[in-house]
């Protein structure tokens, strides 16, 4: 990688951007993800420092101009109305996840108030019924929200992080119902805590 700035950055530089995150928690995924992309560790620290060079640079541009830098014209964007405001979803294809999209939600004034990963319109999600279904990188925190209600959702460890909170399946009525910490990094489960 070159200079911050000087390199194109597409789709596959924004994808080593998240799979460096989520290196933290699954680096033996990633290394699998990195050899289908066909790049090494070094290419995704690159795109990383590039991109957060950009992101804090003097005068940098608004986050979704650089979503839109990076990825292009948005394949979908949805409204969404979130209590009284009038929002907007972004959403792009990104090279690794076919079944998902990386979506933006900006706000008023075009301030993004969440990037993640969601499910592609039309593709069939994970069929969450147990704890053994919950497996890294195979749903996203809407899919796990939805599956195993009432959810809680939580603060996570780092920007791009989230958690959920959720009571095991099947332990309704019991006096003792475990809790579970499902972790997500840019949307994307990673593990769980029990």
């Amino acid at each position: 990688m070159s200079r911050p700035g000087s390199a194109p950055f597409g789709p596959l530089e924004l994808t080593l951007v998240l799979l460096r995150r989520m290196a933290d928690h699954q680096p033996g995924l990633v290394e699998d993800a990195l050899r289908e992309l066909g790049v090494g560790k070094a290419e995704m620290r690159g795109a990383n420092r590039v991109w957060q060079a950009r992101a804090r640079a003097r005068g940098a541009r608004p986050a979704v101009q650089r979503y839109r830098s990076a990825l292009g014209p948005p394949e979908e964007v949805v409204a969404r109305r979130i209590g009284d405001l009038n929002c907007e979803a972004l959403r792009w294809r990104l090279p690794l996840w076919p079944d998902l999209r990386f979506e933006v939600v900006t706000g008023p004034g075009g301030q993004v108030w969440n990037e993640w990963l969601v499910r592609a319109p039309g593709a069939p999600g994970p069929d969450l019924r147990s704890m053994t279904d919950l497996r890294p990188w195979c749903c996203t925190i809407d899919e796990v929200a939805r599956a195993f209600a009432p959810a809680t959702p939580m603060e996570g460890t780092a920007p791009t992080r989230w958690q959920l909170a959720f009571t095991a399946p099947g332990t309704e009525g019991s006096e003792e119902r475990p809790r579970h910490i499902a972790e997500f990094t840019w949307g994307l489960l990673q593990r769980l805590d029990p």
